[in-house]
């Protein structure tokens, strides 16, 4: 179904800024040194710096990653929470070599498709997290409207790894890798737009009657994506569980941030306070993210 098939909403319900992007993605984990040298050897992070059970890690200066440990944590089960996160490079290249470094260091995945917008590749990291490396087509290339129902189309792996045939696997990933978007389980479709739609602010970009929705801002194809895949009506996250502990949005201005907040709070939604002039909000099923302005990412 096309974004212009969704839900009806009698009133334009408030927007954020188009140039908003996405900040570090927080996660729990039960083995910390594990999971730091997968992200190391398998996604080529670089460790940023680590202080007892936390470690924070990516590619140029600001975190894309941090790493909590909870030993004795579980993997996710019939909840609500994280379906994936996507790192998304600057290039088909550099996806290309990602790629060339799973072959590396025999990393399994999970899947590889290609959406129109994008091209995808899925795997799980040692507790089960789910990650989805991406490269971007051009925007002049994407379907439109953008069109998730009908499905992606297999990776085209030969023409990717053609971009790159000769050369060499890199150990690190290229400092151009950003955190592209995130894609929860959540347990109701319409209450998950009406947070963060009609809340928040994203633009609902598709929708897919009875399995998922995708928003954003600026006409990207998508910075969040929900879905129904484990059950309507799933419950919250349970304590004890591996998974996420917030994401993180960007804002250039802390007045945007602001504007926001307010619009949270108008909701009658409570938010907890951060340093930096920021907050974090938590949506129906206690999913959390976290608004920054983005002087407070400056060292």
């Amino acid at each position: 179904m096309s974004r212009h098939e969704g839900p009806t909403h009698t009133s334009a319900p408030p927007k954020l800024p188009a140039t908003l992007r996405l900040g570090a993605v927080h996660l729990s984990v039960s083995d910390l040194d594990r999971s730091v040298d997968f992200y190391e050897d398998a996604i080529g992070l670089r460790l940023h710096h680590r202080e007892d059970s936390v470690a924070a890690m990516g590619v140029g200066e600001e975190d894309l990653l941090v790493l909590y440990e909870e030993r004795g944590a579980r993997r996710a089960g019939r909840h609500a929470g994280l379906y994936h996160y996507a790192l998304l490079f600057d290039s088909r290249e550099e996806l290309a070599h990602a790629a060339l470094r799973l072959a590396e260091t025999q990393t399994p995945i999970q899947g590889a498709s290609d959406h129109g917008t994008h091209e995808a590749i899925y795997l799980p990291d040692p507790d089960g997290n789910g990650i989805e490396l991406a490269a971007d087509r051009p925007r002049k290339l994407w379907p439109r409207p953008l069109e998730y129902s009908g499905g992606p189309h297999p990776l085209d792996f030969d023409g990717l790894l053609a971009t790159v045939a000769g050369e060499e696997p890199r150990g690190k990933a290229n400092p151009g890798l950003i955190v592209g978007h995130v894609h929860l389980h959540v347990g109701d479709l319409e209450r998950g737009l009406g947070f963060y739609r009609d809340v928040l602010g994203f633009e609902l970009m598709t929708f897919m009657p009875g399995a998922a929705a995708f928003v954003s801002a600026g006409g990207y194809h998508h910075h969040l994506g929900f879905n129904i895949w484990r059950g309507e009506g799933v419950p919250p996250v349970p304590e004890g569980r591996v998974g996420l502990r917030h994401w993180t949005v960007v804002l250039d201005d802390p007045e945007e941030v602001e504007a926001v907040r307010e619009r949270v709070r108008a909701a009658g939604i409570a938010t907890e306070e951060r340093e930096g002039g920021g907050f974090l909000v938590r949506d129906p099923w206690g999913i959390a993210v976290l608004f920054v302005p983005a002087q407070s990412l400056e060292a």
